[in-house]
């Protein structure tokens, strides 16, 4: 049977709160492809510090597109203006590709102990390293185009102007990482307190300790100046709607699953 997870490697082990640490395909996707921004890390020569670029992407499989992201293994695609410096990379890295490090992270709450001390986060973080080329097969190019602008919004490409015109496509670059190792950390559950404070009566009596469940929320739709369509169209308030229940639920589910 096919591995359906990471393994586990020197690079991509949980070492700290080791029992946090998930390798599975489901965990590590989803926690990547439900995140507003990655976040991605390489080195470049010509730069003093490390670089890290907020970017948008998403998980896919190009050669099996029908494949599940909770089931198979994926290649991450992020979207990108052309002349930013890790595309530049890209180009010059040839086949291996930029060794890079994807990151992504959700707050679920907010954690409050009786000492500073143990406070916390509920929160769910992947990480996914592997080496990033610039995609130029046009078929691919589109797949990653749309995969990502559906994935940030579904069914936005095909509710919109499409396909996208040459200028569009000349400025605008696609990498794809291949993926070799990746991990998930996951923090749930309420406050944990030392004994002696547990024992301490007034410090109980004065302090409040519980978790302040967190998540993204999507406002009312705002029309733009040259919007002529009367109603915000029906997928994207149904979309919206969902999404606020499926945040709120998550970060409530988070507390009760630590108990």
């Amino acid at each position: 049977m096919e591995t359906q997870s990471y393994a586990k490697t020197a690079v991509n082990t949980v070492k700290r709160l080791g029992n946090r640490g998930h390798y599975d395909y489901g965990t590590v996707h989803t926690i990547i492809n439900t995140a507003p921004v990655l976040h991605v890390s390489f080195n470049d020569p010509e730069h003093p510090f490390p670089v890290v670029l907020p970017m948008l992407g998403c998980t896919g499989d190009f050669a099996n597109p029908d494949a599940d992201p909770k089931e198979a293994a994926q290649d991450i695609y992020i979207h990108g203006y052309v002349s930013a410096r890790m595309f530049r990379k890209g180009k010059e890295a040839g086949e291996e590709g930029v060794p890079i490090t994807v990151a992504a992270t959700h707050i679920d709450g907010l954690v409050l102990s009786l000492t500073p001390f143990h406070n916390s986060c509920n929160y769910r973080s992947a990480i996914a390293y592997g080496h990033a080329t610039l995609v130029t097969s046009p078929d691919e190019r589109l797949y990653a185009m749309r995969l990502i602008t559906d994935n940030v919004l579904p069914q936005r490409w095909d509710k919109s102007r499409i396909p996208p015109t040459k200028a569009e496509l000349d400025s605008t670059s696609i990498l794809k990482v291949r993926v070799e190792s990746a991990s998930a950390k996951v923090r749930e559950g309420g406050p944990s307190e030392d004994r002696a404070d547990l024992r301490d009566a007034e410090l109980r009596a004065r302090v409040w300790t519980g978790v302040v469940p967190v998540w993204l929320q999507w406002g009312e739709p705002v029309p733009a100046e040259g919007n002529e369509v009367g109603e915000v169209e029906g997928y994207i308030e149904r979309w919206r709607l969902e999404e606020n229940r499926r945040g709120k639920r998550g970060a409530y589910e988070a507390v009760e699953k630590g108990k």
